[in-house]
């Protein structure tokens, strides 16, 4: 198991998390093969500092309904950027890798380093 560090400072976000899929999904290896889950984890550095190019920051909303009506739920970019930036990565990653039971296998093999230390 290789573990790969990632560092998303200033990337765009689509760009960084098909970058990180494709080495969750272990198409980076010779030993690939769709129907394995892959033996490759994820650290991904900055994620506080990864982009969005044009605008965007400003337009960009997700969605969730739970099947009831009026169950509609929206949360801007920059709501859910500013208190938890990692679940913007992880559900773009998400969106990037293959709809079946790998799926979760290969989500549990990202792992995220924050930087905690002040700067003043």
């Amino acid at each position: 198991m290789k573990e790969y560090v990632v560092d998303v400072k200033d990337k765009p976000l689509g760009r960084a998390a098909s970058e990180i899929a494709f080495i969750l999904q272990g198409k980076n290896t010779p030993q690939y093969e769709p129907r394995k889950r892959g033996e490759n984890s994820v650290l991904v550095k900055n994620p506080e500092l990864v982009k969005l190019t044009g605008s965007k920051a400003e337009q960009k909303v997700y969605y969730r309904h739970s099947g009831k009506p009026g169950s509609l739920r929206k949360i801007k970019y920059i709501d859910i950027f500013s208190k938890n930036p990692q679940w913007v990565i992880r559900h773009a990653v998400r969106g990037m890798l293959p709809g079946n039971r790998l799926r979760t296998e290969r989500l549990k093999l990202l792992k995220f380093e924050t930087n905690l230390k002040d700067n003043g």
